[in-house]
């Protein structure tokens, strides 16, 4: 039930979003943070109808404040209790660019691109075969591939985007390959390299802290799935000339991989100037604090 008396206070606040004197405006600005989510539709609403070009960056900057606090306590609630479902984590990476994400759309999506992979696939496959069924799949049908210039990185850490532009960069890759996999019944899990991420498949399914002995092959998503072993690895870390560690090795958890995908944001926003997106990702980052 809607409070009219909290409505008419919130109007009044709305209407007094034009005044010149930064100290009164702060604190009208305070009193309506103080609102929360329901003064979204308002504010909303306001922003159509003004053509007052300072209530119109006021309005933009609270309520980009206000999605973020809410995104915030959704994604604190995701490391918490809800980081099994790898998808979630991500729309809620998204949404610090598109907060009015529909999520419902997305998981549409993904399960539109399962169906096509679970035709395919049956009970007689090896580990190999199956994901010779998925990069089929993927990147032969539905033209799945590394991102192809840095003015790409943004939008494919983006969900919605990655999904619409079908470019990727390791780690969005890596995310729906492992997804789609752990939908099809599938132990695929995400391995966490200096400066790229890969796959490991497992030789079964539902082992607690697998190691390497539990690996039977690697996958690298952002070159069309190809399948490879340890001693690529080996040679790879060689050339990058770092200290072999065990993670370089074994499968990481979903809120690394989350974390990752944060922080390779973060790295391009700073690039390319977007100081507010960077301010709102290293918000989120804290959650994992």
């Amino acid at each position: 039930m809607t409070n009219p008396t909290g409505n008419t206070t919130l109007t009044a606040l709305i209407k007094l979003l034009d005044e010149p004197d930064e100290q009164v405006f702060r604190l009208v600005q305070d009193q309506i943070f103080s609102v929360g989510p329901d003064a979204l539709g308002p504010l909303e609403e306001t922003l159509e109808n003004t053509f007052d070009p300072v209530v119109q960056e006021r309005i933009r900057d609270i309520v980009r404040k206000l999605n973020q606090e809410n995104l915030y306590v959704d994604f604190v609630n995701w490391i918490n209790f809800g980081h099994d479902d790898l998808l979630k984590g991500f729309m809620l990476v998204t949404k610090t660019q598109y907060p009015a994400l529909d999520e419902a759309e997305i998981v549409m999506r993904i399960e539109q691109l399962k169906m096509d992979i679970w035709i395919e696939l049956h009970e007689n496959l090896t580990a190999l075969e199956n994901i010779k069924v998925m990069n089929h799949i993927l990147f032969e049908i539905h033209h799945f591939s590394g991102f192809k210039s840095d003015t790409d990185a943004i939008a494919s850490s983006y969900v919605n985007t990655f999904l619409e532009n079908r470019q990727g960069n390791p780690l969005s890759l890596g995310i729906l390959f492992i997804v789609l996999s752990r939908k099809l019944g599938l132990p695929v899990y995400g391995v966490n390299l200096p400066q790229h991420f890969i796959l490991a498949y497992l030789a079964e399914e539902g082992l607690e802290n697998p190691g390497e002995d539990d690996i039977l092959f690697y996958i690298n998503p952002f070159n069309h799935g190809t399948v490879f072993t340890r001693r690529e690895i080996e040679l790879f870390i060689k050339q990058m000339k770092v200290k072999p560690e065990k993670s370089f090795f074994t499968p990481c958890s979903n809120a690394m991989i989350i974390r990752l995908l944060i922080n390779n944001l973060i790295s391009s926003c700073n690039q390319h100037g977007n100081h507010d997106k960077t301010e709102d990702l290293e918000n989120l980052l804290t959650a994992f604090e």
